[in-house]
């Protein structure tokens, strides 16, 4: 069998998606040419024998259209020959591009590729592809239609099903927020980041972690989804979804270098995790974001594991109700969630989130020594992906 090893991973920091912040003057392609620029160097990798570059990216318009990774790619000054494509499944994009890439290493169709991510939310606007425009069609309309709804009010609704409190999601935000910052300050992302050249200077730090975030002042935070017409739909619903309870919106990228465990070794460089299992699946449209359960079940049950010899779980903060209804499901250790902050703190740059999740695992694997980690994604329209990796 062809493993399919992690050789390494690295990220842009996440820069907050409003006007004045980091990357906002900076070209998504721009953005991700850095970081494949990177990953490479570090590397001392030859470009010319990487086989393709998968890039995860949602918002595929306007700066986004021109299949980005090969953009990014030729920016950056490296070989033509060299071919790359773009995966949307939502924000879970870069994650499958990260399956893909492995599964073809598996397959013997790749020896050495890169899965990436990127999204500049700032400069294309989540759902930009699609304004004044129906994705769906008369069938779907037909089926789900007029019961589908947007993803913050299926956070109320995940809520609800699953009896989670606004100061449960609330404290959940805290600590995530506290958990960035104690990483941060103790030089836990340095490894993992690398700093980006701007427009308007050297960017080397996140941008989005709140370390002052108390549950007092998330307390005075309105409910955003909330309107007469949901609250008469669905009068079980509290509306405890806030700004500070969800992930941020924002600007960034990721990359990992995937080889096969013979071709690392003939190369000279060092695997740091090998891929154990890999799942995908659907779940309740309406619902959304969810399917991360089934998904954990499933991706468990294909390596024979349970989640008590998991060590790591990162389980996207897509909203807090994701991970609070994760952990309450399979009773997970919360030590072991999301141990250096989530989305909630570090951002949800979407096509780009995948590759940033697995790049904070590893670092963190790495760093506590610990075996195995299980990573998972609510993506929209009800679907997951999840991974599971072995330090080495």
């Amino acid at each position: 069998m062809n493993h399919a090893v992690i050789v390494d991973a690295i990220r842009s920091p996440t820069a907050r998606s409003k006007p004045g912040s980091a990357f906002t003057e900076l070209h998504p392609a721009e953005l991700l040419s850095q970081v494949l620029a990177g990953i490479v160097e570090r590397n001392g990798l030859d470009p010319g024998i990487v086989d393709d570059v998968i890039t995860g990216c949602v918002s595929q318009a306007g700066e986004q259209s021109a299949t980005p990774g090969r953009v990014a790619w030729l920016a950056a000054g490296f070989p033509e020959h060299v071919p790359a494509t773009t995966i949307d499944r939502k924000c879970g994009s870069s994650q499958q591009a990260i399956h893909f890439a492995a599964q073809g290493v598996m397959a013997g169709v790749y020896e050495v590729v890169i899965a990436c991510g990127v999204e500049s939310m700032s400069r294309v606007p989540m759902g930009s592809a699609r304004i004044g425009k129906d994705p769906y069609g008369p069938a779907f309309n037909e089926r789900y239609a007029p019961g589908l709804v947007p993803q913050g009010i299926s956070a109320d609704l995940v809520g609800a099903r699953w009896g989670l409190t606004r100061e449960e999601l609330d404290r959940y935000s805290v600590q995530s927020h506290a958990r960035a910052h104690a990483t941060r300050e103790a030089g836990g992302f340095r490894r993992e980041i690398l700093p980006i050249r701007t427009p308007t200077g050297l960017v080397e730090h996140d941008e989005t972690i709140r370390p002052g975030t108390s549950v007092e002042r998330l307390s005075e935070l309105q409910p955003v989804f909330r309107t007469d017409a949901m609250a008469a739909r669905f009068p079980e619903v509290s509306w405890c979804t806030t700004a500070g309870n969800s992930s941020q919106i924002s600007d960034g990228a990721a990359a990992l270098l995937i080889t096969s465990e013979r071709k690392a070794s003939e190369l000279g460089l060092r695997p740091r995790a090998r891929f154990v299992a890999f799942d995908a699946c659907g779940d309740s449209p309406l619902l959304m974001l969810t399917a991360p359960i089934p998904s954990t079940r499933r991706v468990l049950a294909r390596c024979g594991m349970r989640l008590e010899q998991i060590e790591h779980y990162e389980v996207n903060e897509a909203f807090a109700q994701v991970p609070l209804a994760w952990r309450k499901t399979f009773d997970a250790d919360p030590e072991r969630l999301n141990p250096r902050g989530g989305a909630i703190a570090l951002g949800h740059p979407l096509g780009a989130s995948g590759a940033r999740l697995m790049t904070t695992m590893l670092h963190c694997m790495e760093d506590a020594g610990t075996r195995f980690g299980l990573q998972t994604m609510c993506e929209a329209g009800g679907m997951a992906n999840a991974t599971i990796v072995e330090r080495l």
